[in-house]
C-alpha cells in the first residue's frame, strides 16, 4: 500500500468509529498512568504464549529473542498511548501484521493477544485512575477505539499478505501445470523428430521415398511444436484489439490455407457473398477462428462434418461453427474457456482461453451449445461495418 492509500484507509477507520482529536487527547492522558504497568503487561503477554505451542513455535531463538521482542512490544504500547495517530503510525501497524504473516503466526493468535492486552491495559487504567468515573468511562472508550483500530490495521495487513501469498502460490501452481503441459506437448514431436533424424543419419542407402517420408514427418512435428509455442505466445501477449473492417470469407480462406481440415472432416463454408464486412482485429480473430476449427476437428473421432455459417442480424453478424463431434458434457461446459482446462488426451488447454480473451477485447463473447454424442456449436456476434 502507498502512503496515500494507507492514510485514506486510516482516515476511513477513524471516521467509521467516530474518532476525534478529543479521543487522541484522552488516550495521551493515560500514558503516565499506564507506562509503569507496561513491563508487567508484556511479561503476562509472553507467559501466555508459552502456554500455547502453536503460538510459541514462532519463537525460534529462545530467551534472547523473547527479551528482544518484549522491548519491541513495550515500544509498540508506548506508541499506542502517544496520541500521535497519522499515516506513519498506521504504516507501522500494518508492518506488524505483515511481519506476523512472514513468521507464520496464525491471525487468531494476534487477535486474541490484542484482546488480552486490551483487558490488561483497561484493568491497569481502572486501578490507577484517581479522577471521576464519567471521565474514566470516556477514556476507556477512546482507548478501546484505538486498540480496535490497531487490530483492524493488522487484520488488513494479514489479508493483503495472505492474498499476495495465495496469488504467488497460484502462479507457481499454474506455472507447474503449464510446464507439465508444455513438456508433454513438446516431448512427443521431439521424440518423433529424433527418431526420424536417427534413421536419416544411420540408414544405409535409404531410398528416396523413405527419405522423403521422414523429412515430411519432421516437418509435421515441427509444426506441432510451433503450434504449442504460438499458443503460449498468443496467451501471453493479449494486446489490445485494433479494429478495422475485414471480410469473413477472405479471413476463413487464409485460416484454411494455413490449417486445412483433416481428411476425416467434411467442411462446408456457408458465408454469403453479399455479407457485409465485420469490424475487428483480423489478426486476433484469425486466431479465434483457427482455434474453433481445430476444436471442432478434434471433437470428430472418426468422420464427421463441420459447418461454418454467417448471417446478418441487424447491426451484427452472427458467425457459427457447428461440428458433429463427441459434444461437451454439462459439467465441463462452464469450464471450457478456463486456462489449462482440457478434455483432450493431448493439449495444454489454452485455445479457448485465448479465444475468450480476444473476444472480450472485441466487446463480445463466445456462445456454446452442445449435446454429448451429437455435436457442438460455437457462435460469435461481431459488429457489421456501417
Amino acid at each position: 500500500m502507498t502512503p496515500e492509500t494507507i492514510r485514506q484507509r486510516f482516515d476511513e477507520l477513524k471516521a467509521y468509529v467516530g474518532w476525534t482529536d478529543l479521543d487522541a487527547a484522552r488516550v495521551r492522558m493515560t500514558a503516565p498512568l499506564l507506562e509503569p504497568h507496561l513491563p508487567a503487561i508484556v511479561d503476562d503477554f509472553y507467559a501466555e504464549i508459552e502456554r500455547h505451542p502453536a503460538a510459541q513455535q514462532v519463537i525460534t531463538e529462545g530467551a534472547v529473542q523473547i527479551e528482544r521482542l518484549k522491548q519491541t512490544l513495550i515500544g509498540w504500547l508506548k506508541e499506542l498511548l502517544s496520541g500521535q495517530y497519522d499515516e506513519a503510525y498506521a504504516a507501522r501497524r500494518l508492518k506488524v501484521g505483515c511481519r506476523h504473516v512472514s513468521i507464520g503466526l496464525a491471525q487468531i493468535y494476534t487477535n486474541m493477544a490484542l484482546s488480552r492486552m486490551k483487558k490488561c491495559l483497561l484493568r491497569a487504567l481502572r486501578d490507577s485512575w484517581t479522577g471521576d468515573s464519567d471521565t474514566l468511562l470516556n477514556v476507556i472508550e477512546s482507548l478501546s477505539m484505538v486498540i480496535d483500530m490497531d487490530l483492524a490495521l493488522i487484520q488488513e495487513a494479514y489479508e493483503s499478505e495472505h492474498n499476495s501469498l495465495l496469488q504467488r502460490t497460484e502462479r507457481l501452481a499454474t506455472l507447474g501445470q503449464v510446464s507439465g503441459g508444455i513438456a508433454h506437448e513438446l516431448r512427443n514431436p521431439l521424440n518423433a523428430i529424433k527418431t526420424s533424424v536417427y534413421f536419416l543419419q544411420h540408414a544405409k542407402n535409404p531410398n528416396a521415398e523413405k527419405t522423403s517420408e521422414h523429412l515430411e514427418r519432421i516437418g509435421r512435428q515441427v509444426n506441432v511444436a510451433n503450434r504449442v509455442v504460438t499458443a503460449l505466445s498468443d496467451f501471453a501477449r493479449q494486446r489490445a484489439a485494433e479494429l478495422s473492417p475485414f471480410s469473413l470469407q477472405e479471413c476463413f480462406a487464409d485460416v484454411l490455407e494455413t490449417v486445412p481440415p483433416p481428411e476425416k472432416v467434411q467442411l462446408s463454408l456457408l458465408i454469403p457473398q453479399d455479407l457485409p464486412r465485420v469490424m475487428g482485429d483480423v489478426d486476433q480473430l484469425r486466431i479465434v477462428f483457427d482455434n474453433l476449427l481445430r476444436n471442432a476437428a478434434d471433437a470428430i473421432e472418426e468422420s464427421g462434418e463441420i459447418v461454418v455459417t454467417a448471417e446478418q442480424e441487424g447491426d451484427l453478424v452472427r458467425l457459427s461453427i457447428r461440428d458433429t463431434g463427441c459434444g461437451i458434457s454439462r459439467d465441463d461446459l462452464p469450464k471450457i474457456t478456463e486456462p489449462l482446462f482440457t478434455t483432450k488426451a493431448r493439449g495444454i488447454g489454452l485455445g479457448l482461453a485465448i479465444t475468450r480473451a480476444i473476444l472480450e477485447k472485441h466487446g463480445t463473447r463466445l456462445a456454446v451449445e452442445s449435446t454429448v454424442d451429437e455435436g457442438t456449436t460455437f457462435s460469435v456476434m461481431l459488429k457489421a461495418e456501417k
